[in-house]
């Protein structure tokens, strides 16, 4: 039963305990899961990103913030922003994903989880205000569906592409990241924690990560739970296409998480309308490496502890981030 009131016509909660949500399985995905993916990677480590900084636009909370440009696969040039420290070197390195709000101003750049780090902060091609791109739609119920029909042409596989190529040039910009035993650190929320979990099995790059509501986890699960995100939208259109069935199970991020053996931090809420919780712990339940649960009463939904709990999982941050990215 929900522990909140609201006006869904389903329960948020699905009707799971924690203890429930803890026993979820993830799907061991199809045979060719790990190649595919390993295949898009390397195309995406063969890009020249090329990336360009403009002046500087803001600075708050300890970073001086620029506007980016940096190119991607399929020959496109995605924009987001850099947050380098206002005083003092660069002592760790994030890529810093994003919802399906997309990232709009400077304001969505900082904070960071650690002082003194370098930052590239990317929109995602179709999203946010500086990856707008024809032919990509830009709302999130259409953007979830855009290419569906296969698993090369599917928007989400180019958007962890994305992430990648945004690693690239991140490590261009401030080559002092690349020296030996100083990795990447990814956070990632919702649609970003998606796309985190499907990037970070195969991206050496990346000495940890964390992962908050992560969508698209346990795609066949999912499918049965209504909510009010993007997920909703590829319910609607199975129930047209079965054949999509097809394509998804190559987009779970509960089986790519099962290929994860960095250190992640997942950030689960028990009730989402928009990101069922099954599909949450079933990303974190999977985990093949050292992981940290954070529990969060919900997700996608204001609610009178959220500032309270929201500040916790910044503390959780900063110490597990803190414990695991070596200095540069």
């Amino acid at each position: 039963m929900s522990v909140f009131e609201h006006g869904f016509p389903f329960d948020p909660a699905y009707g799971r305990t924690l203890d429930q949500l803890l026993a979820l399985p993830a799907p061991a995905g199809p045979a060719d899961f790990d190649a595919f993916w390993q295949a898009r990677y390397e195309a995406a480590r063969r890009v020249s990103t090329t990336p360009a900084v403009g002046p500087q636009e803001d600075e708050r909370d300890g970073f001086r913030i620029f506007g980016v440009s940096f190119a991607s696969v399929g020959g496109l040039r995605l924009g987001g922003w850099l947050a380098l420290p206002a005083d003092g070197p660069v002592e760790h390195g994030f890529v810093v994903g994003h919802g399906y709000g997309g990232r709009q101003d400077t304001a969505d750049a900082v904070p960071l989880p650690l002082p003194r780090s370098a930052a590239i902060l990317p929109c995602v091609r179709g999203l946010g205000a500086r990856s707008r791109r024809p032919g990509i739609p830009g709302e999130a119920d259409q953007h979830v569906l855009h290419g569906i029909g296969s698993r090369d042409t599917y928007v989400i596989g180019d958007c962890v592409a994305d992430l990648w190529c945004a690693a690239s040039a991140l490590l261009e910009l401030v080559p002092d990241l690349t020296v030996p035993g100083a990795g990447l650190g990814y956070v990632g929320e919702s649609l970003g924690g998606g796309l985190g979990a499907l990037a970070l099995p195969w991206d050496e790059r990346f000495a940890c990560g964390r992962l908050t509501v992560p969508t698209f986890g346990d795609q066949p699960l999912r499918l049965t739970l209504p909510g009010v995100g993007s997920g909703e939208a590829v319910r609607n259109y199975r129930r047209e296409h079965p054949e999509v069935m097809k394509v998804l199970p190559y987009f779970d991020a509960a089986t790519a998480a099962s290929r994860i053996h960095v250190p992640v931090l997942v950030a689960a809420a028990l009730f989402d309308p928009a990101v069922p919780p099954p599909g949450q712990f079933a990303v974190y339940n999977a985990l093949a490496g050292p992981s940290e649960l954070h529990v969060l009463s919900a997700g996608h939904f204001e609610y009178a502890e959220g500032d309270r709990e929201a500040a916790e999982l910044a503390a959780a941050d900063r110490r597990f981030f803190a414990e695991r990215l070596k200095d540069a």
